[in-house]
């Protein structure tokens, strides 16, 4: 087939995948977040990932639960299915679903809130269970769309506007992950696009649940002295019964930097975050490893990117239940409900 090529607004050229689709097939509707929010760097990375693996989109279903993260599915992918579920309770959705047609690519899209408050016990079955499919925490430390209280991750020691100051420790989600025996475990950060996108690409061919941990500064409510993990809000004015303030444009905050070296990444507010890439020879199927290395990471003041654990052996959900090829939504009654027969053996043998 002849090669195709589309001009962008920066001139560059994207070619055609193998399905013969452009990278602006992949796209959705326009972000109504805050400019330079890292999530919205986040869909464009899932939507490089998604077209340079040539995967079709009507074979993608999407799921997301409650905040500003879970609002990006509408921003990408359009042409695949979408659920957006209650708080917390997206794990339950997306299982449902799976099961009803696990020849689809799931992808579900939850926020720090989400996950580690209101949805952590469905996060941990979900992680039991290695349902296949791709589950991003876009990981900002704070409650978005309720004014930006402390979630679950925040960093401890961290501030409020209001001089609120956070005295409790942050939750892990990659050790967690780790711990409860997860197959894929990756963290990322949403300014570094090429790291980003190969674990997504991983997560793609992965055979089981990939949970990937992506630190997403929030540009609108961690950004005050004493913010570890946000941007500066420029302008603000307080009334009796809301906060009205002004968010202004940033410029979206990249980096690039080799596997085994730390970078320091300055924030808008001039709050500074410290990653660290893990080694190339690194082993990630090596459980223990990972807890030590995730834990000493911590204690240094770090933040961990890269695959972290890497168990592709592990049998999914699918494969434990012992589900039939074809998707259970498509099969006839007659082979779904049990014959009269099979009924009155089942209470011949309960007598």
């Amino acid at each position: 087939m002849a090669e195709s090529t589309l001009k962008i607004g920066s001139g560059e050229a994207i070619k055609e995948n193998k399905l013969g689709l452009k990278a602006t097939d992949y796209g959705g509707g326009k972000s109504t977040l805050c400019a330079a929010c890292g999530h919205d760097a986040v869909s464009n990375q899932i939507i490089r990932a998604f077209f340079e693996m040539s995967v079709k989109a009507e074979k993608v279903a999407k799921f997301s639960g409650i905040g500003c993260s879970s609002k990006t599915p509408a921003y990408f992918l359009s042409r695949s299915h979408g659920f957006n579920a209650v708080h917390g309770r997206m794990p339950a959705v997306a299982t449902g679903a799976i099961l009803a047609n696990h020849t689809l690519i799931g992808i579900g899209v939850s926020g720090d809130g989400d996950t580690a408050s209101i949805g952590l016990g469905q996060f941990m079955h979900l992680v039991r269970r290695n349902l296949p499919m791709i589950y991003i925490i876009e990981n900002n430390g704070v409650y978005g769309l309720t004014k930006g209280q402390f979630s679950a991750t925040a960093d401890e020691g961290s501030k409020l506007k209001t001089g609120v100051i956070n005295d409790l420790p942050p939750m892990d989600l990659c050790a967690l992950a780790v711990e409860l025996g997860c197959g894929f475990v990756a963290r990322g950060f949403a300014g570094d696009p090429k790291q980003m996108v190969n674990i997504l690409k991983a997560a793609i061919a992965h055979n089981g649940l990939s949970v990937i941990d992506v630190i997403s500064p929030c540009v609108t409510f961690n950004n005050h002295e004493g913010s570890t993990k946000g941007y500066t809000y420029s302008k603000e004015h307080d009334e009796l019964l809301h906060q009205i303030g002004f968010v202004p444009e940033y410029e979206p905050i990249e980096i690039d930097y080799e596997p085994g070296t730390a970078r320091v990444v300055e924030m808008h507010d001039g709050s500074k975050i410290v990653l660290k890439k893990l080694e190339e020879d690194y082993d990630p199927a090596d459980q223990v490893m990972a807890l030590q290395r995730l834990h000493r990471a911590t204690a240094n003041g770090q933040m961990l990117t890269g695959i972290v654990h890497l168990r592709p052996e592990k049998k999914n959900f699918m494969e434990m239940l012992n589900v039939v090829d074809e998707p259970l939504n498509t099969l006839p009654l007659e082979k779904t409900r049990p014959p009269k027969e099979a009924l009155e053996k089942i209470m011949r043998d309960l007598m």
